[in-house]
């Protein structure tokens, strides 16, 4: 079981490293920085040789080679895929622990699954062009990913040993899906390039309630044969993105303060959890704030992602630990 846990920790480790690199490949511009899947301009690297690059530049004469967009890109990749393996690994040496909970018998191999659909997702990504439903599906796929790492991680600790209030259980389901919905409207924002259509706080172009455009804001099938690099939505649609991403931050905001609040009133291992959930959510909203306030630098931009998941897996842990509990 030692072993398994702490492949398990290291698996969760590096996916959380495919996720935020993946977010900086994505922010970088660099998400076809190779134009085909799984190698890039027909090579496991990077075609350098001058007759290589020509040759690549021949095959894909819309694609001019740009080897650090390449290079981020391949790297994903890289790491993507000894991800893979891992989760394999994992769940052949489920197989062999002794007396595994159906947690640990089912869960690596859901795992299996999933990173399989992942890999599908990531061809995708790059096949047809970058399509925002693909993006944000590949993004939600990588936290959910992360998040079943983490459940499984916590399944071979020992149950929490403090009562667990069922009101608090309900209200940490509720706030875990009131963010997983916060992440998929930011994965939408990223993808669809609405990051900077309202680029003033807590305005938007000067006024508090902009026009909208729900129906083509979020339409998610537009067709195929599309290059959907820096989008292809009107500027309207996008402010009703963004404004929409930010009405999901107040709400969550709300939710998680009346969270904190909550665990704040237990003792012990709850308490703590309430001062994490206030941590990561103040966290959050400072980076998330920076992104507009500073017109969407790359590292801060990158950080926003990198703190969803760090939100996400508070919010796993506490209902994984609620779930271990006795309830009352």
């Amino acid at each position: 079981m030692l072993w398994f846990r702490r492949l398990n920790l290291a698996t969760l480790a590096l996916c959380f490293t495919v996720i935020v690199f993946g977010a900086y490949v994505r922010l970088s511009d660099a998400g076809l920085g190779c134009p085909d899947w799984p190698g890039c301009y027909g090579h496991v690297g990077i075609p350098d040789a001058a007759h290589e690059v020509l040759t690549a530049e021949q095959a894909y004469p819309e694609r001019p080679v740009e080897a650090p967009k390449a290079w981020k890109e391949m790297i994903h990749r890289y790491l993507a895929s000894t991800l893979g393996l891992l989760i394999v690994v994992l769940a052949f040496l489920s197989t062999r622990l002794k007396s595994p909970t159906r947690t640990l018998r089912v869960l690596p191999w859901v795992l299996v699954g999933l990173v399989m659909f992942q890999g599908a997702l990531g061809m995708w990504t790059v096949t047809l062009l970058l399509k925002p439903l693909v993006v944000t599906g590949h993004l939600l796929g990588g936290l959910t990913t992360f998040s079943l790492l983490l459940w499984l991680w916590l399944s071979t600790r020992a149950p929490a040993a403090v009562d667990a209030p069922r009101p608090l259980l309900r209200l940490a389901t509720f706030a875990l899906v009131i963010l997983a919905i916060q992440i998929f409207l930011g994965g939408w924002t990223s993808t669809n390039y609405a990051a900077l259509a309202c680029p003033d706080l807590p305005t938007c172009h000067g006024v508090m309630v902009p026009e909208t455009d729900y129906a083509t804001a979020y339409k998610l099938w537009h067709g195929l044969g599309i290059n959907y690099e820096y989008g292809i939505l009107d500027n309207r649609a996008r402010v009703t993105i963004h404004w929409t991403h930010r009405i999901g931050a107040a709400v969550v905001t709300v939710t998680m303060l009346l969270l904190a609040v909550a665990l704040l009133r237990q003792p012990g291992l709850w308490r703590r959890f309430g001062y994490a959930v206030l941590a990561v959510l103040a966290l959050q909203v400072v980076i998330g704030i920076a992104t507009v306030w500073y017109q969407l630098p790359l590292l801060v931009a990158t950080a926003h992602n990198g703190g969803a998941a760090l939100f996400l897996a508070c919010l796993v842990a506490l209902n994984q630990r609620l779930r271990s509990a006795p309830t009352i």
